[in-house]
């Protein structure tokens, strides 16, 4: 069963609650109004006079407009009864929402992570400057692993020339002829491809360890204290020298030219003229050196395919930095902010749940008002009004004005009787009734 009194009491707590509701109203305004000032300040540039009235002003706009928004919407929403109108303010409900986030939730974001944000932006950059340097240092050493390659040639060569000079191993009969000429040029040939690798590690190395040193400082400068702007820039800075590092270990790949080098081997072979003292011994060693020039060709062959494959690993494209503002960096990182956007969101919208609660307590107060009783309904000065209009229609049927009264005096049995009140001229809001005069009355048959 409802109890009579409780919407009442309902409506009462409404009016009681309407200071502190106005309140809250107006901090949760003023917090959005100070983090939309600073989310504003670190977008615009120029003159620090200008930028901070132009931020005063904007910010005020936003406290004065976001109130008056929820002020309206908790004044008449609660009150509709009709569900056509209800939807339809509720509805402009939904796109102030709307309007709020794009005019102050994602500055309040700005303000509460901003420099969260940009710190977060230098970390991702930089990991991609550290991948770029190890990917072009790993371009640049990829010839290095010919090396061992190019020096057991080299080695392999220099032993057969030597054993056929000795021994005679190849052709029998001793002596440094043509033969011997023929590996001795070919290992010199690879002692040159080898030097020119090992001179480009001492440079290789040189420019990583600059490169690490640079990474090095992006890294200082990410995890520094203080404010992040001026960081940045320095950030900015380091990041410009380290793509020329990057650059220079691209140029220093020596790839292409250990694939010509290779190319040269066999293309460039030039084999001496037999130089025997008989025609055996001529036939010996035009045989040899037709043998060499197949394994020189072999070796030609299994070094340009080994450098073709380091020429065709991906290249490192240039990376440039693109600064960020706050803003920027919190639309571009809002997946990592998602606390911070939940706060900022909530500071403006939450006046929505004092609506909803508004909207609930009216409803039940109307309920309950409708299911009680049109007797306990009645107040004091319709029964008058009630009374007064019943004498009236009394007297002008022709009744007893006497027998009306004792009959409204007149307690019911079993109860005390009631203190019986001076008459006086009732007269209603649109009514006015005049009391009969007595030698007007008609006397009862």
């Amino acid at each position: 069963m409802l109890d009579d009194n409780n919407a009442a009491r309902l409506i009462q707590g409404v009016k009681g609650l309407e200071m502190m509701t106005r309140f809250a109203l107006a901090v949760l305004a003023l917090a959005s109004g100070v983090y939309t000032y600073l989310g504003v300040k670190s977008l615009l540039d120029g003159d620090a006079a200008e930028v901070f009235f132009a931020a005063v002003i904007y910010s005020t706009a936003v406290s004065v407009g976001i109130y008056a928004f929820w002020i309206y919407l908790m004044r008449f929403l609660p009150l509709m009864r009709d569900g056509v109108r209800r939807l339809a303010l509720v509805a402009v409900m939904a796109l102030g929402s709307v309007m709020i986030v794009a005019m102050s939730s994602w500055l309040n974001a700005a303000a509460l992570a901003g420099s969260a944000a940009l710190e977060q932006h230098l970390a991702v950059t930089l990991e991609g400057y550290a991948a770029d340097l190890d990917q072009a240092h790993s371009n640049a050493l990829g010839a290095q692993s010919l090396l061992p390659d190019i020096q057991r040639a080299s080695v392999r060569f220099s032993r057969l020339a030597a054993d056929e000079r000795e021994t005679g191993a190849l052709t029998g009969t001793s002596g440094a002829g043509s033969v011997v000429q023929l590996l001795t040029q070919m290992s010199a040939q690879l002692d040159e491809l080898g030097a020119t690798i090992v001179t480009s590690r001492g440079t290789v190395a040189e420019l990583f360890t600059e490169g690490s040193s640079r990474l090095s400082t992006m890294r200082t400068l990410v995890s520094a204290p203080g404010e992040v702007q001026p960081r940045a820039d320095l950030f900015a800075a380091e990041a410009v020298a380290l793509t020329g590092v990057v650059a220079a270990l691209e140029a220093t790949s020596i790839a292409s030219s250990v694939k010509r080098a290779a190319d040269d081997l066999s293309l460039g072979f030039i084999a001496p003229v037999a130089d025997g003292f008989s025609p055996d011994l001529v036939q010996r060693q035009d045989e040899i050196m037709e043998t060499v020039r197949a394994s020189v060709s072999a070796q030609s062959n299994a070094l340009a395919a080994a450098a073709q494959s380091i020429l065709e690993q991906p290249r490192v494209s240039p990376r440039r930095f693109v600064p960020l503002s706050t803003a920027e960096a919190v639309w571009r990182y809002a997946s990592d902010f998602a606390p911070s956007w939940a706060g900022a969101i909530s500071i403006d919208l939450l006046p929505m749940v004092l609506v909803f609660v508004l909207s609930v307590v009216h409803s039940a107060s109307r309920r309950e008002a409708v299911a009680l009783a049109a007797a306990d309904r009645i107040t004091a000065g319709e029964m008058m009004r009630s009374v007064a209009l019943y004498r009236q229609m009394a007297a002008a049927a022709g009744d007893s004005t006497a027998e009306m009264d004792e009959m409204l005096t007149k307690p019911p049995p079993g109860k005390a009787p009631e203190i019986k009140v001076e008459e006086a001229p009732i007269v209603a809001e649109d009514t006015k009734v005049t009391p009969l005069d007595p030698a007007k009355r008609k006397s009862p048959k």
